[in-house]
């Protein structure tokens, strides 16, 4: 069982997910009806899965600009952010979706990541005025369509990656009373698909342990391209000033012959050769099937694709751009 497991499972209809969503609704009797009042800006999303994090302190924000790939001094209270955590060679370790409150920095990121997070970000403090605590266990993260009222009642994040919706971090008791007032409940699988039709990467399933920001459309979004150095910048502002990187995120429009999503990790191909792999995918209220890939910079964007999966048939897909194979210096980064 999650440790994040919510009260909301009890609601009616609830189906809880599998895998890294456990703890939620995969929906609560109809997925597709569920996108379809999300996109008409009724109901929430219950992202309590997802873990939280606070950091306090004085330096939190020149601490965080000198550790990530975002620009943090001067952040005012109140506004949104992305940013990333990069290894020495600028693979993408960690993605934290935040919003600073004007005394904390408040994060969300992905379920059971916070701990790992917390680690090594304690052994980078040093003689920084910051503290780091994982507030998951009191904290959880729901999402809602459309603009936040601007009642300052809640704490939002609302940044380009919010899906043209928005986060509310609540204390993790007041689940109950929040979905009571909030609408109808959707649950995971329509906010997923949302996702996917935006092509906004989820670290751990769209990624794997060599994406680099260049190759996710991270760049302007999670990546700020004007700042000074952070652990990883070699390498994003090398594929950046050169342009093409080695792998590019694709959405896939899938052909619907069978009743099976592709699963994470399922390979892709053009013809016999393999040259990518699924990221997510999900069912869309109007586009069916749908999937996020990663596969190689030189594959012709004009391709048809093919989903390879052992004792499965055969699925194929027509891609549509995410990041232009192009990408760098010399072309607009995607925002």
């Amino acid at each position: 069982m999650s440790r994040n497991r919510s009260p909301l499972l009890d609601l009616a209809g609830a189906v809880e997910a599998d895998g890294v969503d456990a703890g939620v609704a995969a929906h609560y009797g109809s997925d597709l009806r569920e996108q379809r009042a999300l996109v008409a800006g009724k109901g929430f999303v219950d992202l309590s899965h997802r873990d939280v994090v606070t950091i306090k302190g004085p330096d939190r924000l020149t601490w965080l600009h000198a550790l990530t790939t975002q620009y943090f001094e001067g952040l005012r209270a109140g506004a949104s952010t992305t940013a990333l955590l990069l290894s020495p060679t600028g693979h993408v370790e960690h993605v934290m979706y935040g919003v600073d409150d004007g005394e904390t920095f408040w994060l969300h990121t992905e379920p059971g990541a916070a701990a790992a997070m917390v680690e090594w970000l304690s052994k980078m403090v040093f003689l920084s005025r910051v503290e780091i605590t994982d507030v998951t266990a009191s904290y959880a993260i729901v999402w809602r369509p459309g603009t936040p009222a601007a009642d300052g009642t809640a704490l939002i994040r609302s940044g380009a990656d919010s899906l043209g919706g928005h986060e509310v971090f609540l204390p993790r008791d007041d689940l109950s009373a929040f979905a009571e007032l909030a609408g109808p409940p959707a649950g995971i699988w329509a906010y997923e698909a949302l996702r996917i039709e935006a092509g906004a990467p989820r670290f751990g399933l769209d990624t794997d342990e060599r994406a680099i920001p260049n190759e996710l459309g991270w760049l302007g979004v999670g990546v700020h391209l004007d700042k000074g150095c952070y652990r990883g910048q070699e390498t994003v502002a090398r594929v950046h000033n050169l342009g093409r990187p080695p792998r590019r995120l694709v959405r896939l429009h899938l052909d619907g012959s069978v009743d099976r999503l592709p699963a994470h990790g399922d390979a892709v191909h053009v013809g016999d050769k393999q040259v990518g792999f699924i990221g997510s995918a999900a069912r869309h209220h109007e586009y069916g099937p749908i999937a996020l890939a990663l596969v190689k910079r030189s594959v012709d964007t004009a391709a048809d694709l093919a989903v390879v999966a052992e004792d499965q048939p055969t699925v194929t897909a027509t891609q549509e751009l995410v990041v232009d194979p192009e990408v760098g210096l010399h072309v607009r980064a995607r925002l």
